[in-house]
């Protein structure tokens, strides 16, 4: 097969389950193009190594970039749009149609994401929007001649529960008529979107994978010399609910003196943090050890005892599906503490890999801590419990398989999803 993933940037650290299906399909012995349809990423010195592996950068066809400012944004659109207008004029001239795509051609996004496209028309037998905010433009592309070949779109998250609070409900009813199919990573985010119209025989939900042969399980006991380690991982940004997991920290710091709370990642919160935890009096037990490579977060998760993913809903709506941090985390072994939110639930069975607490609750927080220091004799069956629960829904080199399966399902018929394979068949979500 012959197939383009759409991405907004490429690479980005952040987004590992992406470059997992990229090299999954490659992997397979397909063909595999990327457009990164927001340019190129501002900083390319720090990425995961399957991208130099794969010579990934040798795939790519770059949106031009968007200019933050909105005077030099229109002046660089109107440039692009005067030196290549001669090789589609007509398309080029339906790029700015405002009454057609609105602010997306108002704000000349439409124009940018198309450049990639104006000099013929790309065809493939697959075209994968990873967010379904690209698929919007997927869908587009295709109607004015400068794609070919089925779209299958993705619900990812911030795609449905942060964008679609500002575009509006009806954003996505264009989208739902014309995509060939569509994947949801959780059960959470598929019936969100069949609520929003999507038809429920044309959604499946695919989970985003990890591969468990990098996460090796080790059980977890009480340290010897008494010294707790707990974890977490992630973006320093809001939705990722940080703050909360450090102000349950410092209720038990005086208790549990001999604790260490080590934060993996880097982010706009960074500040932040560390003023709150100046001003919570927990700097000897909290450290901030920023941006790591995968390699690095293993070594440092495989000493530590507890995990803590304390997501919660944004301002903006934003939310999670079920995290790879925490699939990480619970492939080694590890018990879990996360939140009532999104899609998690789907992943951390509470009070069996871990526990489930109300989003922005740092007392809950504290006292699931709490238990589990006090009852370390079932970190071990929780962690057994867990590996078991990812390897058995998580593992990537199995969900690769359904994806290239569902992919060629889509090319080779039009048979309704029933006809799909009985693996995929079992995730369909019922309206």
């Amino acid at each position: 097969m012959k197939v383009a993933f759409f991405v907004a940037h490429f690479p980005v650290l952040s987004e590992p389950f992406i470059l997992n299906q990229i090299v999954g399909t490659i992997e397979r012995g397909h063909e595999v193009d990327i457009y990164s349809l927001d340019g190129r990423p501002a900083d390319v010195s720090k990425v995961h190594p399957l991208v130099k592996q794969y010579n990934l950068l040798e795939r790519i066809y770059y949106a031009p970039t968007r200019p933050k400012s909105k005077f030099w944004r229109t002046c660089k659109g109107w440039g692009l749009f005067l030196i290549n207008f001669y090789k589609n004029p007509s398309v080029c001239r339906q790029l700015l149609n405002k009454s057609r795509y609105g602010s997306q051609a108002k704000s000349l996004k439409l124009l940018y994401r198309a450049m990639p496209f104006l000099n013929a028309k790309k065809s493939y037998d697959i075209i994968h929007c990873q967010f379904s905010t690209l698929g919007v433009f997927g869908v587009w592309f295709r109607q004015l001649g400068l794609l070919e070949g089925k779209l299958i779109s993705t619900f990812r998250g911030a795609d449905i529960s942060k964008f679609l609070p500002r575009w509006g409900e009806k954003t996505y009813q264009e989208l739902f008529q014309e995509t060939d199919y569509f994947l949801a990573n959780c059960e959470f985010f598929a019936k969100y979107a069949i609520a929003l119209n999507c038809p429920a025989t044309k959604i499946l939900v695919h989970g985003s994978g990890i591969d468990c042969n990098n996460f090796a399980f080790k059980p977890r006991y009480f340290p010897n010399d008494g010294k707790v380690k707990i974890a977490t991982t992630g973006r320093l940004v809001e939705k990722k609910g940080i703050e909360y997991a450090l102000r349950g920290i410092a209720k038990i710091a005086n208790t549990y003196p001999n604790l260490e709370y080590n934060i993996l990642g880097d982010g706009e919160l960074k500040e932040h943090f560390e003023k709150l935890i100046a001003e919570l009096n927990i700097s000897s037990v909290v450290k901030l050890h920023g941006w790591k490579h995968q390699r690095e977060i293993i070594e440092i998760l495989d000493v530590c005892h507890i995990f803590v993913a304390p997501s919660v809903t944004g301002v903006d709506g934003n939310q999670d599906a079920p995290i790879n941090t925490l699939k990480e985390a619970m492939a080694m072994g590890m018990p879990v503490i996360s939140t009532l939110h999104g899609g998690i639930p789907e992943l951390v069975e509470d009070g069996k890999s871990g526990f489930l607490v109300p989003e922005k609750d740092g007392d809950a927080i504290a006292s699931k801590l709490i238990y589990l220091i006090e009852h370390p004799q079932i970190w071990e069956q929780m962690g057994k419990i867990g590996r078991s629960r990812v390897a058995e829904k998580y593992d990537m080199n199995k969900l690769n398989d359904e994806l290239v399966e569902v992919y060629q399902k889509v090319i080779d018929s039009h048979l309704p999803p029933q006809q799909l394979p009985e693996q995929a068949l079992a995730l369909v979500v019922n309206n």
